[in-house]
């Protein structure tokens, strides 16, 4: 199957390339990076050298409708517009996107934490959750969702089977990233000397663009209001992510906390519930498409506590959108993939 990826020389779409690398179904058919265009594939993903000899290539509508799925790995905002110019030349094909185009239904919540125009909702890509699959291997376009939103919703979903016993308002989030996470654009606050041997707070009081993203996907599977408090943290570490989930509960032991999750993703090949007094680490996930999670109960409190680890690029990205890629197409779900990081 031919593929192009739109925004291949940013972090998620040197990802991509790389996954796409070791694929055996789908076949790099245009890497587009336009600000790029000419230059090596490799000279700029170095760790690709062994994979690819070509160049990027300048946007081509009719280079990218080639392919039969296309990765959209953009600045929020970009894919959209890119959609809405040449929507006759996209119709029929498969497209990802990874950017947060299309994962809100809610125009003024896309106006508040995007501003620009909304341009509607695709299916969301989270294959975990409820009936995901199913409506995933149905869709035409889906939307990746993003790297906390991925993390952050399937540490709050398997409460929503005791949805009685848990307070959704009053969900309180931790939660840190790698650089990687803020994109590959310059910027001061993200150059090496700025953040080794710091950990900073930023987007503090419920202004993190995950935030509505996260609240709509748990709505969705619980029929509950939600509402959180999500402080986030810039970690002094390229890839990554480590969160920590805090809910009110009554009536649920740990062992019982424990159980829910256990139930809710037995078989899961992604998802891996951690054995009782490990904890997650980000150094494990590194380069997978897993994310390990961890559950008690806070009894002091009564609150249920959820730690979740992801690689940002991996399960929180490329890997992701490859998971969604392959449902869309047909194929078993982990071709190209792995659960399994590089510590």
């Amino acid at each position: 199957m031919k593929v192009s990826v739109v925004g291949a020389s940013g972090y998620s779409g040197g990802e991509l390339l790389r996954l796409l690398a070791g694929h055996g179904h789908f076949q790099l058919h245009s890497a587009i990076a336009h600000s790029n265009a000419d230059e090596s594939i490799a000279a700029l993903h170095p760790q690709l050298a062994g994979s690819y000899t070509g160049n990027f290539a300048a946007f081509d509508i009719d280079l990218v409708c080639e392919s039969d799925l296309i990765f959209f790995a953009l600045p929020h905002g970009e894919s959209g517009k890119l959609l809405e110019k040449h929507q006759e030349l996209f119709t029929g094909k498969k497209i990802i996107d990874l950017g947060a185009d299309f994962r809100l239904h809610s125009a003024s919540q896309w106006e508040r934490y995007y501003g620009g125009p909304h341009h509607g909702a695709w299916q969301y890509g989270l294959p975990e959750l409820p009936g995901a699959r199913a409506a995933i291997q149905r869709s035409k376009h889906v939307a990746n969702p993003g790297c906390y939103a991925t993390a952050l919703t399937l540490s709050i979903a398997p409460f929503a089977s005791v949805a009685k016993n848990v307070n959704f308002t009053d969900i309180v989030i931790t939660a840190a990233s790698g650089t990687s996470g803020a994109g590959r654009s310059a910027k001061i606050n993200l150059i090496g000397s700025e953040v080794m041997n710091s950990l900073s707070a930023y987007k503090v009081g419920g202004v993190h663009q995950h935030t509505p993203e996260i609240e709509q996907a748990i709505t969705a599977i619980t029929g509950e209001k939600v509402a959180l408090s999500f402080t986030p943290f810039l970690a002094p570490m390229p890839r990554g992510i480590l969160a920590s989930v805090s809910l009110p509960i009554e009536g649920l032991s740990k062992s019982g906390i424990s159980e829910l999750f256990a139930s809710m993703y037995e078989g899961e090949a992604f998802v891996q519930l951690l054995p009782e007094g490990q904890w997650p680490q980000t150094k494990s996930l590194i380069g997978s498409n897993g994310i390990q999670l961890q559950v008690t109960l806070d009894e002091h409190v009564g609150r249920a506590v959820v730690i979740a680890a992801i690689d940002n690029l991996g399960k929180g990205a490329a890997g992701q959108a490859i998971q969604n890629a392959n449902i869309m197409s047909g194929l078993g779900e982990g071709t190209g993939l792995t659960a399994i990081g590089v510590r």
